[in-house]
């Protein structure tokens, strides 16, 4: 079966448009809540400004967008108003997996991703997708078409997470197959060893790539809501652990907090922007974050 039949068969085409309408809910729902919220003015700016900073010329400064925000802004340069971004989405089995809500880590993800991939294509940015497990799997190039949403949207539709995964390994591919400075979009539950997915984002860095790594766990993993004896089984190797959940719920948690403070704390010194996320947030959460992120690197 061609690659088009695939994607045409009933029940990918109803994926597609439900993942199209979500993905068009979350963004417009984000869209008109900046106008209400501390972040009024970062929709211009996110588009064909940036805010003014000592060194500039002002006569550089659009009067109109100070009328409107009270703030100075200056128009960006044609080279400066473009970015190339990357979705870059982690297949593992592990993110399959969801507790009582009603998107696992993945299907959060991709409608993250989604929604990211209208917002850029909004702002004529040209966006491309890269899927890994234990290597990179599948690539579209980069494009700003509206059309190129619907290949996007296509594409994750039709993925599934479920080998074992090597986060490292495969963002040292990403760093290697990236020939411009990008925006590079990492969804993963990095439930792996950190220090070589360390070594991997300083790499992506040094390539100067802007990196935002949506850490994207299930709510049971962050609130672990389980009673009395609990079997866990770890997803990749399949290895199962009984216990009583009251007392090990404290250090669990604890081991928790401190696996997002390493990861916050290295990717500072990275350079890096870290989201911690779960799949009980609201998506225009995670938007913001990445709004003001990207509007901070301007």
């Amino acid at each position: 079966m061609s690659t088009a039949e695939k994607y045409l068969k009933p029940e990918v085409v109803n994926q597609i448009k439900r993942l199209d309408l979500r993905a068009q809910f979350i963004v417009k729902g984000f869209l008109s809540g900046l106008h209400a919220s501390p972040f009024h003015g970062f929709s211009v700016e996110f588009s064909e400004h940036r805010k003014y900073t000592p060194g500039d010329d002002p006569k550089d400064i659009d009067w109109l967008v100070y009328a409107k925000t009270d703030k100075y802004y200056v128009k960006k340069f044609e080279a400066e108003t473009n970015i190339t971004g990357y979705l870059v989405m982690d297949l593992s089995r592990s993110m399959g997996y969801t507790y009582r809500q009603e998107l696992n880590k993945f299907e959060y993800a991709i409608c993250l991703a989604a929604a990211l991939c209208y917002l850029m294509i909004h702002q004529q940015d040209p966006v491309g997708l890269l899927t890994f497990d234990t290597k990179i799997r599948q690539s579209l190039r980069p494009k700003a078409r509206r059309s190129h949403l619907g290949d996007v949207l296509s594409l994750l539709a039709n993925l599934k997470p479920r080998g074992a995964t090597d986060i490292a390994r495969s963002l040292v591919q990403v760093a290697a197959m990236l020939r411009h400075a990008s925006l590079v979009m990492i969804f993963s539950d990095l439930l792996t060893e950190p220090a070589p997915v360390f070594e991997s984002l300083y790499r992506l860095r040094h390539g100067g790539h802007d990196v935002i790594l949506f850490h994207v766990l299930d709510e049971a993993e962050v609130r672990f809501p389980f009673d009395g004896m609990v079997e866990l089984q770890e997803p990749e190797a399949h290895e199962k652990l009984a216990l009583d959940a009251a007392s090990f719920r404290p250090s669990y948690l604890a081991e928790l907090e401190e696996f997002r403070q390493t990861y916050r704390r290295e990717c500072f010194q990275a350079g890096v922007d870290y989201v911690p996320l779960d799949t009980s947030m609201r998506f225009d959460r995670a938007l913001t974050e990445y709004l003001v992120r990207r509007s901070g690197r301007g």
